[in-house]
């Protein structure tokens, strides 16, 4: 109760700090930064935080990119610091000289950040601040080292222990309600009658994450349809009329749209948690599911099919090394053929209903083999890859919107995450690479 009463406090004078000072002469972000940094009592420091916020939240992008430049610049590690903390432990490499070399080279950023979150609403300002930074990286690069504090304190902040797992429903808040229409990324959901058919017929869940310092603010959610087999597009689910189900006929839960609602938590892993956390709701509340997969986008796949890129694997370890080059120069040949047939089709329903074999083929060969790095080129493939599902069927004619078209020439794909192999498929991919397939997918196999 004391506790209360004092953030109560707090909030009120913030409040009234900031009706004194939107009347008043503002100093400059870059003073209010300096007396942040030098505050010593807790009060001060918190109406000070406030006001960077606020201040920060007026500038004018040109403003805003000086900021990030003033971090970016001056507020770094101190080196003479470093340098004594690293001579110190490379005399004695001790457990106590690594944490006062660790505590040295961690740059002033860490601090600012963390003063500035100590205020009301200031988790929320922040994501919103990290959000204004990434617009820059493009063009003024030497911004990422900022970036990556960012991501280092959102990844504790934003830690599992502090999300909060909700069934999404007719009779959750309008205000989450009206987000969940407005972040959906996937499959728009067009009005109210929509997303109420997507959430509240008994074959239908919606799950999100939530954390304590966003009120009302979805991080990430799923929408789960719950079916009797694999579905092979995705009319199937948005257009299917809701009728009388009974619980035990569900065979099937199908992760057929995840979308990550907040632009400044980019790579801050959500996802994984939430889906393995979904499939243990659902097995309580439906035993009889035994299937979980998804319905996915290739949304890489049209930008690949119009480039030369070839991103063929190797020929199979124990051929010679002269029947390897042979059997790569073949592929390669076959894959840019049948890479420039598909390309210079009309981008079509009639298209994507005529082509289904060579869409389905090329679509395999550019999930298993087209890399970035040594993972795949996709994202939505190294998203569920990664956390150990399986590539597991490719349907063609699946997602007939123009979105669809555009990006994988209607095609979609089913992942499925088989509760007996996720971590082994997991340690796979994240050491090697290497993509899991149900071998019936292999017939689809490009040959030179």
């Amino acid at each position: 109760m004391a506790f209360e009463k004092f953030q109560d406090f707090l909030s009120g004078l913030v409040k009234r700090q900031r009706g004194f000072f939107s009347g008043a002469e503002k100093d400059s972000i870059e003073k209010l930064v300096e007396r942040l940094m030098g505050s010593e009592g807790e009060v001060s420091g918190i109406v000070t935080a406030r006001q960077v916020l606020d201040r920060f939240q007026e500038l004018d992008d040109e403003q805003k990119l000086l900021f990030f430049q003033n971090l970016e610049q001056n507020f770094n590690a101190n080196p003479v610091m470093v340098r004594l903390a690293f001579e110190a432990y490379d005399k004695d490499p001790s457990s106590l000289n690594l944490g006062t070399l660790s505590k040295a080279s961690e740059p002033l950023r860490h601090e600012l950040l963390r003063r500035l979150n100590q205020t009301p609403g200031a988790t929320h300002d922040l994501v919103g601040m990290r959000a204004d930074l990434l617009g820059y990286l493009k063009t003024h690069p030497e911004l990422l080292a900022v970036d990556n504090d960012f991501v280092r304190l959102f990844t504790s902040w934003f830690g599992r222990g502090f999300l909060e797992l909700r069934t999404i429903n007719w009779g959750t808040s309008a205000a989450v309600l009206e987000r969940i229409i407005r972040y959906e990324a996937v499959h728009a959901i067009k009005d109210w009658d929509d997303l109420r058919s997507r959430i509240d017929p008994p074959n239908r869940r919606c799950f999100a994450f939530f954390h304590p310092a966003l009120v009302d603010e979805p991080l990430i959610f799923v929408e789960v349809a719950l079916t009797g087999e694999v579905p092979e597009s995705i009319a199937a689910i948005l257009e299917e009329q809701a009728g009388d189900f009974i619980g035990d006929e569900f065979r099937t839960a199908v992760f057929y749209s995840i979308s990550n609602c907040q632009p400044g938590l980019r790579n801050i892993s959500f996802g994984n948690f939430l889906i393995k956390q979904v499939v243990q709701e659902l097995q309580v509340e439906f035993p009889s599911i035994k299937t979980f997969v998804t319905l996915s986008p290739v949304p890489g796949f049209g930008r690949w099919l119009l480039s030369e890129e070839e991103g063929t694997d190797a020929a199979p370890a124990g051929d010679t090394e002269e029947g390897k080059k042979h059997k790569e120069a073949r592929q390669s040949a076959a894959l840019l053929e049948a890479k420039r047939r598909l390309a210079a089709l009309p981008v079509t329903e009639e298209m994507a209903k005529e082509h289904g074999d060579e869409i389905r083929s090329l679509v395999f060969h550019y999930l298993t083999a087209a890399r970035k790095g040594k993972y795949p080129l996709d994202p939505v493939a190294r998203f569920h890859l990664g956390n150990g599902a399986s590539l597991y069927r490719i349907h063609a004619h699946a997602d007939i919107s123009k979105k669809g078209l555009s990006q994988a020439r209607g095609a979609m794909v089913n992942y499925l995450y088989d509760l007996g192999s996720i971590e082994m498929n997991h340690e796979a991919f994240a050491n090697e690479g290497r993509v899991k397939y149900s071998d019936k997918l292999k017939a689809l196999a490009i040959k030179g």
